[in-house]
């Protein structure tokens, strides 16, 4: 490998993908593999995660898929013994797991809020204690990335629940970040902007979707291959004096006037 690139390179790492079932955890799983990385796929549902293992391991890659639900202690802790059976400590993780439930604050329920926070924060906030105390036990380094939005930046309507938890979760990344710099584990956090994917490509295309871009500086929705850059720069050693930086991907989309 060209020297220049060496320090992105993940051979040698084991790297969990929290939500790995669609959307960017499916992608970074195989971004990750492609680095050089063993790679564990996470979710509550295994049959999407095995199938997408399985198409790794067919790559050439090192794969597995692990039942979590990221907001119990128990079934992350069960699931990181799983894997470090297979495969060692989990040293690079991508804390992916999120949900949305788009409505007014109006019309809430109670469920609907606890449901997102609980996922999109106190999720994020489990999986990066149990796997920073496995990583300080084993007296290993690591990197931890937190995948938050642009909505922890500037807001939407029917987003208040979501927007709340992902600005939360880049003020967690800072805290966590400063306690756990001494044991040599750095956290970051990705904040991307709208990018065609599965669920929301189909969207893009109507009068909606492509009103929202034309308030994209850049004019357009992003491409899952444009993450793969900064999601390897915080993952690896090429980010070794990254922690607790918060890196925008968004055409300029924050940046949109008034």
């Amino acid at each position: 490998m060209n020297e220049l690139l060496q320090p992105f390179s993940l051979t040698g790492k084991v790297a969990l993908v929290t939500g790995a079932s669609s959307g960017f955890g499916r992608h970074f799983a195989m971004v990750l593999s492609q680095a050089g990385a063993k790679v564990v796929l996470a979710a509550r549902r295994t049959a999407l995660i095995q199938a997408e293992a399985d198409k790794i391991t067919a790559c050439g890659g090192e794969a597995m898929a692990v039942t979590m639900d990221v907001t119990s202690s128990a079934s992350i802790s069960a699931a990181l013994d799983e894997i470090e059976a297979a495969f060692g400590v989990v040293t690079v993780v991508i804390n992916n797991a999120g949900i949305t439930i788009p409505k007014l604050l109006l019309d809430l329920s109670d469920d609907d809020w606890t449901g997102v926070i609980d996922t999109n924060l106190t999720g994020v906030a489990y999986v990066a204690r149990e796997t920073a105390r496995r990583m300080i036990a084993a007296g290993v380094g690591g990197s931890i990335v937190n995948i938050a939005s642009i909505l922890a930046e500037r807001v939407q309507k029917a987003l208040t629940n979501y927007a709340a938890s992902k600005a939360a979760v880049v003020q967690f990344t800072k805290a966590a970040a400063l306690e756990f710099a001494q044991h040599n584990i750095r956290v970051n956090a990705l904040c991307p902007g709208y990018f065609n994917t599965d669920l929301n490509s189909e969207w893009l295309k109507t009068s909606d979707g492509q009103a929202l871009i034309t308030r994209i500086p850049q004019r357009r929705a992003g491409t899952l291959t444009e993450l793969n850059g900064p999601l390897l720069l915080l993952a690896s050693d090429a980010g070794s004096l990254m922690t607790g930086s918060a890196v925008t991907v968004d055409g300029g989309h924050v940046l949109s006037e008034l």
